[in-house]
């Protein structure tokens, strides 16, 4: 399948909007039938690892829904995973960077030693909405010592401008809302 055609309709049909969650005015974007439907999830993750096959040396899934597609991405691609995960959560020296969300603000930090220095990453995640997740998940990556290749996401909601945090970088959305 292709990003351009068939996989962006297959999301169109496998990705229902649950209004006002987790807030009142957010409209919530739920992969969970994506998740669900194992041929339609599998040819989503065959399309991301095609892409990337001998570009990165590990690929970063955010928490929590971007670990359900960055570690069998990982896998496909043979290279390792890395969790970017909510403060607090991973043990050992990390690096951890603020952000402001369209409904709050959070931290999420990486274990100082995931990457060696120059390794290629790619940064995955479900979707990307105002942008602040993406923008600190790839400075931890770069304070870590590593390379952002480019941020794929399933899906861009172009309406909240996130890409707007992401200057000079390459951002793949499988599908833009």
């Amino acid at each position: 399948m292709s990003a351009d055609g068939s996989v962006a309709d297959l999301l169109s049909r496998h990705v229902r909007d649950v209004p006002d969650f987790p807030t009142p005015g957010v409209v919530f974007k739920d992969i969970a039938p994506l998740l669900a439907d194992g041929p339609a999830f599998a040819a989503v993750i065959a399309d991301l690892a095609d892409r990337y096959r001998g570009r990165v040396d590990a690929v970063v899934g955010i928490e929590a829904r971007g670990f359900v597609l960055a570690a069998p991405v990982a896998v496909a691609l043979g290279v390792g995973f890395v969790p970017v995960r909510k403060a607090g959560k991973l043990p050992g020296p990390v690096w951890g960077a603020e952000y402001d969300l369209e409904y709050g603000s959070a931290t999420i930090e990486v274990q100082q030693d995931a990457f060696g220095s120059g390794r290629r990453v790619l940064v995955l995640d479900d979707v990307l909405a105002t942008g602040g997740t993406a923008e600190a998940t790839c400075e931890l990556v770069e304070r870590a010592g590593a390379e952002v290749v480019e941020v794929a996401v399933l899906m861009e909601l172009s309406f909240l401008r996130g890409r707007d945090r992401l200057p000079g970088r390459t951002l793949h959305p499988l599908l833009t809302i």
